[in-house]
């Protein structure tokens, strides 16, 4: 089973901005939806962006236009750049499988905070 190991969160101010690591202890290759996900204090973990290992992208409506994410298989690795944040972006970010057959356990993740 591959693990993930996400890096790169932090406290940053309104508009600023992070970028999000997410490293592979194995190959990615064979998964072919990988995605980013938060988990915002008291909330429900949601999936922000989703990435095919054909390059497609997906994001949610609330990462549209501010968040950019790409997967790199040749490094086993994942990014999240993240642009003009605000603070309901503060959350614990995870990287993951999308489909459960894919999803390896949930690692520690990163946290982003977003102060005003």
């Amino acid at each position: 089973q591959v693990n993930f190991v996400e890096s790169g969160g932090g406290l940053v101010q309104v508009g600023g901005s992070l970028r999000l690591s997410c490293t592979a202890s194995g190959s990615i290759n064979g998964i072919y939806e990988t995605a980013w996900y938060r988990q915002a204090p008291g909330q429900e973990r949601e999936l922000v962006v989703r990435i095919s290992r054909d390059g497609g992208v997906v994001y949610h409506v609330s990462a549209k236009g501010r968040f950019t994410a790409a997967r790199d298989d040749a490094k086993n690795t994942m990014y999240l750049q993240m642009n003009n944040l605000a603070p309901d972006d503060t959350a614990v970010y995870y990287c993951n499988g999308v489909h459960p057959a894919q999803r390896a356990d949930w690692g520690q993740g990163t946290l982003v905070t977003v102060s005003s």
